[in-house]
């Protein structure tokens, strides 16, 4: 049997990048005790989600892969304890500013970095004053081996969470399991508006359609005004949850997905089999 465990954690941050970087660390630590071999923080989680306001002088918080805190604790934490952690940071590359990824390995190497491709822009979510977008094109990364099989993971994060051509493209790039780290709550130009329902369907809406098991890791808390609705899930590739956290609570959930049988449930629907390619020709059409 091929089975892997993960895990997505919710919590609530601050200011203080060192704090959150011991939140998250004691976080990854529980849920390696636990079992998990693949652990998902939330986006950002080096500070506050600083986008709802556009400021200069918060282009002063990126720093590059190799020089970034958050991305250094994490390589740290991961080599000690032999497990993947897609890490999210914001990333300087000489005059250029991303939303990135790094997928850090159980011997605490960056496997390489994910440039978030899509990069919102709207009330509270004011991304493209700061993000370029990204020009890594989507990426698979090496899991967890289980039964003698090296297994395939893909993350996007956040807004590229929508979007179901990235889940798609990530899938026929061999991805196993896919992965999004997020920071999404209340809508400032619209109080009665709450997508946390959305945000979860669209995800769910991704697992049954490439009938992949998908995992999704959101804050929480109260950050100047803007509220962060969590929910964080695990879903298995019928789209059936199997541990997800509340709107309020800090935590970590925990699932083991036997990839065989996933694999058997893929090639029975037939999805892949049956694709058109020769007619989507619309889709990479900019018009």
């Amino acid at each position: 049997m091929t089975e892997i465990t993960v895990a997505a954690l919710q919590l609530a941050f601050s200011a203080d990048i060192d704090a959150n970087i011991a939140k998250v660390s004691e976080a990854v630590r529980d849920a390696h005790a636990r079992g998990a071999q693949v652990i998902l923080p939330p986006e950002l989680f080096e500070g506050e989600y600083f986008c709802r306001v556009e400021d200069e002088a918060l282009f002063a918080n990126a720093a590059p892969v190799g020089e970034h805190k958050a991305v250094l604790a994490m390589q740290a934490l991961a080599e000690a304890l032999k497990v993947h952690i897609p890490t999210s940071f914001f990333e300087l590359d000489g005059p250029h500013h991303y939303n990135s990824l790094a997928m850090i390995g159980p011997d605490g190497e960056i496997q390489g970095v994910y440039r978030k491709s899509h990069i919102p822009d709207g009330p509270g979510y004011e991304e493209k004053f700061y993000f370029r977008p990204g020009n890594t094109g989507f990426k698979v990364w090496d899991g967890p081996v289980a039964n003698g099989h090296r297994t395939t993971l893909g993350v996007g994060v956040c807004w590229d969470q929508w979007y179901p051509e990235t889940a798609r493209a990530m899938m026929l790039m061999g991805a196993e399991v896919l992965f999004y780290p997020t920071a999404i709550g209340s809508e400032p130009h619209d109080t009665s508006l709450d997508t946390a329902r959305l945000w979860r369907r669209a995800m769910v809406g991704h697992a049954v359609s490439n009938v992949v098991p998908v995992i999704a890791a959101n804050r929480v808390g109260c950050e100047h005004g803007q509220t962060f609705y969590g929910t964080s899930f695990i879903t298995d590739e019928r789209g059936d949850i199997l541990a997800e956290l509340d709107r309020e609570e800090e935590g970590v959930i925990v699932a083991t997905l036997d990839l065989d049988r996933v694999r058997r449930h893929r090639a029975a629907f037939g999805f892949f089999r049956d694709r058109r390619p020769e007619l989507y020709g619309r889709l990479v059409q900019d018009i």
